[in-house]
């Protein structure tokens, strides 16, 4: 197989034709966000084991959570959530069969992002 002729073409869609769809560009943002929760998750358990051990290891933990890096982070985990949540909701109307038109998915992937925004900002501004 190795002296086959396969010609000068890419084996797959090449980065430099393939242009990324609302549909994969929103399944891979789910992956990111899922995996940042689990870091989130980490920080937070992180902050309650410190509030258990004492009051110096809980002062450096609220000193990293309270920080600008640290509300950066909590802001992004919160997107993150709104928007692994949505995208789960598209996932189970997708798994009966619905949505799954080009339009649809594109529709549903802009929503998915679009209200992800806006419940983050929502939870902001009452919390």
């Amino acid at each position: 197989m190795a002296h086959f002729n396969r010609g000068n073409r890419p084996l797959s869609p090449h980065i430099q034709i393939y242009r990324p769809q609302i549909t994969s560009v929103t399944s891979i943002l789910t992956r990111v966000t899922g995996n940042a929760l689990i870091v989130a998750t980490i920080l937070i358990v992180w902050w309650f084991l410190a509030a258990a051990k004492g009051p110096e290891a809980f002062a450096r933990a609220d000193w990293v959570l309270t920080s600008w890096f640290g509300n950066l982070v909590l802001f992004l985990s919160l997107w993150a959530l709104w928007y692994h949540t949505l995208a789960g909701i598209r996932h189970l109307i997708w798994d009966t069969g619905r949505g799954l038109e080009l339009k649809t998915a594109e529709m549903l992937g802009w929503a998915v992002i679009g209200g992800s925004a806006v419940l983050t900002v929502l939870t902001v501004l009452v919390v």
